[in-house]
């Protein structure tokens, strides 16, 4: 058992407010919060802060303006571009004046529509800054969706660029801006276009301005002043899809999220001022927002952001470079990223070659990491490799090893132990807790830890939801299992679970096995329906490069599962494919494959990295 660890945690569930009180000491408060938790007003209600003033300003003003803040590497635009804590005051104070010229004030919505470019960074602090809300939409999502952000938040302003890039693919943004707005109920009042060198944006309309212009147009306003914001006023809405078509915002909180995230980074990643960190995620996701954006600025970090892909901008070796040219100390990606590299670089020829630098840990989350991915990554790079579980509703890790806390216990297939602030169960469908080994709903205690959720905007209804299945917890939506040494398991969404003919099967567990076999790059295992058993397994199996696909494959895969699992694990069925659906954040859209197997109609996500792949399964499953 690691001391210093569970020390932490059970001084966070038996002294929460000694302990978070502690933790709010590491942000610089305009009027300190008295307590930490009121139960009819959340974390620090009686605190007044800003959190662009703690990312930026106080560093600053602490003698720390020529310390490297914010890098972009771009392999897509073959650029890099730095900024130091000063220069990007400067930055973010412009674009804080530019949106005061358009009118915005404390409590407007702003919705930034843009890619993985330094001046998306600076919009979402010069919100920050002024009390605003922003909402970040994944740049190049589809007009529909963003159109019903747009009515959900009702935002003043949309900050847009003219393109982003996706790989070698260059994909405009203002017709999709134009045709959301023409959707929308909502009026927008202004739209603001940064412009790209590779592909520029007509401005027609009356509400357009050109970014370069309207900053030129402000450069003689004052830089408007950090806003006193309540702990409890939000910062950010972030949307994620809802279970009935109607996106559902996120409402993400100042003062626990500040004390959160600047916990995390001391205590989880082991960063601090100075340090190089990269998260290699996206801003249009919570990992972007969380860690590429926020937590590190708040700790006067260095933080990486990067506008490319794992493989192909230009080849499976671009994380090894980034992490080796920036000397990034903790590095944070998602497990299909590893997959992908893996799949190009079965070897890990490249990752020899290049090395990893000044780097001591990798984290990996937004999909589950199955064992054979994690020992491939720790074999090759010689670093300890942590898989570790959150959401987007919780904002920060939730199960971790806490590496700067000296906790290097990891298990295969298990995403570390509850991290201090967060108390687990596992239910069974009562409601009674399961032991050890048995797996059932993974459930958080009320109240969630500060950094999470406190409610849906507009939709408070909609929040109380995630607390209606089990009283007093929260529930998560995953199935999972501690194990005898209190390693909790997450084997995937509860909907995931399924039943073949009475017996309850984990298509997580059937994955981890079909990962473990000889040619396989990554897998997906989903249930369809069958007349006779209500349900039965089927697998989904991409091939490594290099690998020959033999046509003993599917049988092996199949073995392997019956094989652990026994006959009742139903799987007769595998499909070989060229790749599998995926989010752009990783996420694999086992929904999508579901609905394909059992022959329905199906569209394509609007968060899916790459459109022509359901058409491609489905040839296959249909033996096109």
């Amino acid at each position: 058992m690691n001391e210093a660890y569970q020390r932490a945690w059970q001084r966070s569930i038996q002294d929460r407010e000694g302990f978070w009180s502690d933790a709010a000491q590491a942000i610089d408060w305009c009027a300190p919060p008295q307590r930490a938790w009121d139960d009819a007003r959340g974390w620090f209600a009686d605190g007044t802060l800003n959190t662009a003033f703690n990312c930026i300003d106080r560093h600053v003003a602490s003698g720390r303006g020529q310390a490297l803040a914010l890098i972009h590497d771009s392999p897509v635009t073959e650029s890099c571009r730095q900024y130091t804590y000063a220069q990007l005051l400067d930055e973010v104070g412009r674009v804080a004046a530019m949106l005061v010229r358009l009118g915005v004030c404390k409590g407007d919505r702003v919705i930034i529509y843009m890619p993985m470019i330094p001046e998306t960074v600076f919009a979402m602090l010069a919100c920050a800054r002024l009390g605003a809300v922003h909402s970040v939409v994944f740049g190049g999502f589809a007009p529909l969706e963003l159109a019903k952000r747009i009515d959900d938040a009702t935002p003043r302003v949309l900050l847009a660029a003219s393109c982003g890039i996706e790989g070698s693919r260059i994909i405009p943004y203002k017709p999709m801006v134009d045709e959301a707005l023409r959707l929308a109920s909502h009026g927008v009042e202004h739209v603001v276009v940064c412009q790209r060198n590779q592909l520029g944006a007509e401005l027609s309309a009356p509400r357009d301005h050109d970014w370069a212009a309207l900053r030129r147009a402000c450069a003689g306003d004052a830089v408007p002043p950090c806003a006193q914001l309540a702990a409890t006023d939000p910062l950010y809405i972030l949307y994620t899809s809802g279970t009935t078509g109607t996106p559902k915002g996120i409402v993400r909180e100042n003062g626990g999220h500040a004390v959160a995230l600047a916990w995390s980074m001391a205590n989880i990643y082991g960063i601090g001022p100075g340090d190089p960190f990269w998260a290699a995620s996206d801003v249009g996701w919570v990992v972007g927002h969380s860690y590429i954006v926020y937590a590190p600025l708040l700790v006067g970090a260095t933080t990486v952001l990067f506008e490319g892909k794992p493989v192909g901008t230009p080849d499976p070796g671009t994380f090894w470079r980034v992490m080796t040219r920036h000397g990034v100390k903790s590095f944070f990606t998602a497990p299909t990223a590893i997959r992908a590299i893996r799949k190009e670089d079965p070897e890990a020829t490249l990752l020899h070659e290049i090395g990893t630098g000044d780097c001591r840990v990798i984290f990996l989350a937004g999909e589950r990491a199955d064992p054979d991915t994690i020992a491939w990554l720790e074999k090759h790079s010689g670093l300890p490799v942590i898989d570790h579980w959150w959401q987007t509703e919780l904002g920060w890790p939730a199960i971790a090893s806490c590496f700067a806390l000296g906790d290097l216990r990891r298990r295969p297939g298990s995403a570390g132990f509850p991290v201090p602030g967060y108390e687990f169960a596992v239910l069974d469908e009562s409601g009674h807790a399961l032991p050890a080994g048995e797996s059932g709903a993974v459930v958080i205690k009320a109240p969630l830890a500060p950094g999470a959720f406190r409610t849906l905007w507009n939709n408070p209804a909609g929040y109380d939801k995630n607390f209606a299945g089990f009283s007093g917890y929260y529930e998560t939506g995953d199935a999972g299992h501690f194990d005898a040494d209190g390693f909790l398991n997450i084997m995937g969404r509860t909907d995931d679970i399924i039943n073949v003919a009475g017996h309850r099967l984990s298509t997580g567990q059937m994955e981890q096995i079909v990962a473990q076999q000889d040619g396989v790059a990554e897998c997906a295992v989903i249930g369809a329906d069958d007349a006779i058993k209500g349900m039965i397994p089927v697998a989904f199996v991409v091939v490594r490069a290099g690998a020959e696909t033999d046509a003993a494959l599917q049988a092996r895969v199949i073995a392997a599962v019956r094989g652990e699992l026994g006959a009742v694990a139903a799987l007769k069925t595998a499909f070989v494919v060229g790749a599998l659906p995926k989010t752009r954040s990783g996420k694999i859209l086992r929904n999508l494959l579901r609905t394909i197997v059992n022959g329905q109609d199906w569209v394509v996500p609007p968060t899916i990295e790459d459109p022509a792949v359901p058409a491609a399964i489905a040839a296959v499953v249909n033996g096109n």
